[in-house]
């Protein structure tokens, strides 16, 4: 077979075919041509699979080192614009320091005229360097600006360069174009920004967190020290529009000084700062009671903490923080630290309880593993109260949801094995995390009786409606006892309210079904025969099936197939003792154990007193003997049965049996003769 032939673009499909049919002669050459193709098929997948697949896999690889190579690129502009900002302003700061070695000496409206100049033409340059941008900021002062990287808050990936100019009032973000232009992106208020340091990042260092109205984002600085600076310079600014909004004392009182001034002010100001501590007593006292630096900087870092998700590391901080403030009292500025400490220990709560109540779409196993850690560090800041409230309410929902999910399946024994099992799951888990806790055990026991009310009612609208056999009630009231039962191995004990949420519903289905076979039995018309099997295979089909309920017909067997009983005796055997279990079962309840026994005693009452009809022409004999049979075997069988299962003495139905038992002669002496 040439294969040639089919890449050709003169190739006609059906020309070939034609050819084909007229060539072969029979039609086992043209199958034995077809599995050809076929194979030829098969192969030509499977290689054509498998370029495909080494071309995909190395267009991601390709991919991938492109995006490397992307990112490099990135970081070394980075570099190099940095690198050459720096160097132009070691060029300034060393021409600035040549033509202000005299400045000192100058009255301090001419500081004032100069660092205004300064700004104006700052201001100038800004302006013309902005594309996009018409606001006027002539009125602003200038106080810091630098090129950084801004990153992708999720995964932290490089999205594009942008240069940053900050003001007293205004920050404004611009993107660096291609041709090193900058086009105007964002402005924001200083007064609405917060800035976090981020101290560590995979694979990223030297990285800012500028919260927004519109949200977070992330910028990369060139190293630590350009990173200080900009917070910093951030820092200074909000002191400086906290200190421009205070209101002042005194009319007269000297006006805020913006950063910039201050900075440049500085070797004026330290001739005064040295007089004031020669002349202050109080001075070196101040200096000395200064808070430590780390306690300084512990907000920040807290800041930090719980932007990462570390949050032991961050209530670890806030404590040694705690500690220090009570053992140390009286140092510098302690009110303004504590404040900050108590502000972000109330933040790091309300994180904390806003994590856990974000696990109600899980499932009730990964909502109780991922609280552990939650609920432990929340009992620590004394936010038991809400957080065992949260819990509580998560759980609900995941419960709610499962038991939703089972009772799709109609399995009622399974649904309460399920609802049982998760109510032992939370109790377990709750009481770990807040054993010492008086008050949220209370809660505990609330809500479980809660959920509990709402199962009972889900099970009763679901599986004991009208009409439901006495059969299914037994085994639905058994699914939810021993299960519940359990309980009480963990101090939880539910079956005083359970048996109470059931009672109603089960004495109506006990009275339907009372009224429902009594019915059936009316309906029944006796034929007063020997019940005649047919063959001896179904004979011992139901011997064996009679010896499993606890009753012996061998001794009743006549000839190859009859059974000396008629029918309706043989099945009112059978049917009435699979009701002694179901009603056993229902009566372990001592409230619930008269209804049962009623319905027991009534049933087997109305198939004792029926009686041959005036048509019939019957044995008396064998009448009575199916009634002797009753009384005698049946019922002393279903007593056993009903005391064995219900752990109860069976008042009604041994009464009964002693009214019904014919009464025994009057024992006589043969010695002895009444005259």
């Amino acid at each position: 077979m040439d294969i040639e032939k089919f890449k050709s673009e003169k190739f006609n499909a059906d020309e070939y075919v034609k050819n084909l049919v007229k060539e072969m002669v029979a039609g086992s050459e043209l199958s034995e041509f077809r599995k050809q193709l076929t194979t030829q098929k098969e192969g030509v997948s499977s290689l054509l699979k498998k370029k495909v697949f080494e071309n995909y896999s190395q267009f991601i690889e390709t991919a991938r080192e492109i995006s490397h190579l992307e990112s490099e690129m990135y970081q070394l502009s980075h570099l190099l614009v940095d690198q050459r900002n720096l160097i132009e302003q070691i060029k300034e700061e060393t021409t600035l320091l040549d033509d202000q070695k005299n400045i000192i000496v100058e009255t301090e409206s001419g500081d004032k005229d100069t660092e205004q100049d300064q700004n104006k033409k700052a201001l100038a340059i800004i302006k013309e360097a902005l594309i996009g941008y018409n606001k006027n900021i002539e009125d602003k002062i200038f106080l810091h600006e630098g090129s950084l990287i801004e990153l992708d808050p999720n995964d932290y990936r490089p999205i594009c360069r942008s240069h940053l100019f900050l003001f007293n009032d205004i920050l404004i973000i611009a993107k660096i174009k291609h041709d090193k232009k900058l086009e105007f992106m964002n402005e924001y208020e200083t007064k609405k920004l917060a800035v976090v340091n981020i101290k560590e990042l995979t694979g990223v260092k030297n990285a800012i967190n500028i919260i927004t109205s519109e949200g977070n984002r992330i910028f990369q600085t060139i190293n630590a020290a350009a990173r200080t600076e900009w917070i910093e310079k951030f820092e200074a600014t909000l002191k400086f529009n906290q200190a421009s909004s205070a209101p002042t004392k005194s009319k007269k009182g000297p006006a805020p000084q913006p950063p910039i001034l201050q900075k440049q002010r500085s070797s004026i100001e330290t001739q005064s700062i040295c007089s004031d501590v020669t002349l202050s007593p109080t001075a070196s006292i101040m200096t000395e009671n200064l808070a430590l630096e780390w306690l300084i900087t512990a907000p920040e870092e807290i800041q930090a903490e719980i932007a990462q998700r570390h949050f032991e590391d961050s209530l670890l901080l806030i404590q040694k923080c705690d500690d220090y403030i009570q053992r140390n009292p009286g140092f510098y500025n302690v009110n303004e630290v504590q404040e900050k400490i108590r502000n972000l220990k109330s933040i790091l709560s309300s994180v904390l309880l806003h994590e856990l109540s974000i696990a109600e779409c899980r499932d009730l196993q990964s909502v109780l593993r991922s609280s552990r850690r939650l609920l432990k560090l929340l009992v620590e800041m004394g936010k038991s109260r809400e957080a065992s409230t949260i819990l509580l309410k998560v759980c609900t929902t995941a419960i709610r949801t499962s038991q939703r999910q089972a009772r799709r399946n109609n399995l009622p024994v399974s649904v309460s094995e399920l609802f049982f099992c998760d109510l032992a799951q939370v109790a377990s888990e709750f009481l770990r995390a807040f054993q010492t806790q008086a008050a949220c055990t209370s809660a505990l026991t609330v809500w479980s009786n809660d959920e509990l009310q709402y199962f009972i009612q889900q099970l009763i609208k679901h599986y004991l409606t009208k009409g439901t056999s006495l059969e299914t009630v037994a085994k639905v009231v058994e699914s939810v006892r021993e299960p519940c039962s359990q309980l009480n191995k963990i101090g939880l004990d539910l079956s005083y309210y359970m048996e109470g949420l059931l009672r109603v519903p089960l004495e109506q289905l006990i009275e339907e079904s009372r009224c429902r076979l009594i019915e059936n039995v009316n309906r029944i018309e006796e034929i007063w025969q020997p019940y005649n099997l047919v063959s001896k295979s179904n004979l011992r089909i139901l011997l064996k099936e009679m010896n499993g309920i606890g009753l012996d017909f061998s001794e009743h067997v006549t000839g190859d197939t009859f059974i000396n009983l008629s029918q309706s005796t043989v099945n009112f055997c059978r049917h009435f003792l699979k009701t002694t279990e179901s009603c056993a079962i229902i009566g372990r309840n001592n409230i619930l154990k008269p209804d049962c026994e009623k319905l027991l005693r009534d049933l087997f009452v109305m198939q004792h007193n029926v009686k041959p009809g005036s048509h019939q022409n019957v044995d008396l004999n064998f009448v009575t003997k199916n009634k002797v049979y009753l009384v005698d075997v049946l019922l002393s069988t279903a007593i056993t049965k009903f005391e064995q299962i219900s752990q109860h003495k069976s008042t009604l139905l041994i009464e009964l049996q002693t009214q019904l038992k014919a009464p025994k002669p009057k024992p006589r002496n043969v010695y002895k003769v009444d005259l």
